[in-house]
């Protein structure tokens, strides 16, 4: 029987911004998961590993979504909805975005040769780049 070549799942990113960043935000982790649960179980693992190091407040919005505020977002992520949490301590602000999506496997990541049509493919040739010279007119 084949695998259905579509699946279900949720795509997870945490996202932050301090003055280490600059004005933009950075990527620093992503995953995928099968549930709903297991999206807000990576938060709330993340954020409990953290929580000693926040500020009263900070730590109080964290350790309630970690009790309770996952719940709704798993709610969410049921109904085909994102849902995020984000967490400030003084100049640094961290986001957790969730989101349901549909995967289409592109090649086996355990696998350790690439798939046949991969060698079909040869490395892209490097290019000379002409330097910038100022107009003469």
């Amino acid at each position: 029987m084949l695998r259905p070549l579509l699946r279900p799942g949720y795509w997870c990113e945490c996202w932050s911004r301090s003055p280490a960043t600059g004005p933009r935000s950075v990527l620093l982790a992503s995953i995928e998961t099968d549930s709903p649960s297991e999206a807000t179980r990576w938060i709330r693992i993340t954020v409990r590993t953290i929580a000693s190091a926040l500020d009263r407040e900070a730590a109080h919005e964290a350790w309630d979504w970690i009790t309770y505020g996952y719940k709704e977002a798993e709610d969410a992520l049921t109904k085909g909805e994102a849902a995020t949490f984000a967490l400030t301590q003084q100049d640094t602000h961290i986001e957790w975005i969730l989101r349901p999506v549909t995967f289409l496997p592109l090649a086996h990541r355990e696998s350790r040769r690439l798939p046949a049509c991969a060698e079909q493919f040869t490395c892209p040739t490097t290019h000379k780049i002409a330097r910038h010279q100022p107009n003469s007119h």
